[in-house]
């Protein structure tokens, strides 16, 4: 296993799950064969990591294991990873919510913090619990390269962690299928974010 005096997590958002895209939250739908294509086309031959952390929800979690049996690489299910809860929305798309509520729907994006979808995760909460899982994973493998796979809220979740963005920010980053973004850890006190949304380099 490699040791650095640098940590790097590099976090790849799932491809898409079956049903297409809508609003998912926790529904645990597998990864389409589109889905599948994007995930291998993104990481390739595979990346230089030394272990993957994964959330238990299936359109992730299998293609970690997967990936991890090609690497020869321990693989880690992280039940915080999980994606946001939608409460009422999920398994819906946003022109069905829209069209349903456009005055709920518009309130969302002006106010992600205090308008949360009927029964969704409140989004401190949500926060909280990514940014426990970052945490941990920064202290107990300091120096390795770990592979994230995980959730567009995961990722927004860990971005504003790193780069201390208000959390009704959130939904202004996009984070696209298969998309990878890898931050460097040399301080724990100053991570720096490296690219978002691109490639291996």
């Amino acid at each position: 296993m490699s040791r650095s005096p640098v940590t790097r997590v590099d976090l790849i958002r799932h491809g898409q799950p079956v049903g297409g895209r809508r609003y998912r939250g926790q529904m645990d739908d597998p990864l389409s064969e589109l889905g599948w294509r994007q995930m291998w086309d993104a990481v390739g031959e595979g990346g230089d990591w030394d272990r993957i952390v994964t959330s238990p929800l299936r359109r992730c979690s299998e293609f970690a294991q997967a990936l991890g049996e090609r690497l020869a690489v321990p693989v880690d299910v992280d039940p915080r990873l999980k994606e946001v809860g939608f409460g009422q929305w999920e398994g819906r798309s946003r022109a069905d919510v829209k069209a349903a509520d456009p005055e709920q729907y518009a309130r969302f994006y002006l106010d992600p913090v205090g308008s949360r979808p009927p029964g969704a995760e409140p989004l401190e909460q949500f926060a909280a619990r990514v940014a426990a899982a970052y945490e941990a994973l920064i202290a107990h493998h300091g120096g390795e390269a770990v592979l994230v796979v995980a959730h567009a809220g995961v990722i927004r979740g860990v971005l504003a962690r790193v780069l201390d963005l208000p959390l009704a920010a959130l939904y202004r980053i996009r984070v696209a299928n298969a998309g990878i973004t890898r931050i460097e850890v040399a301080d724990p006190r100053t991570p720096c974010l490296v690219f978002h949304g691109g490639s291996l380099p």
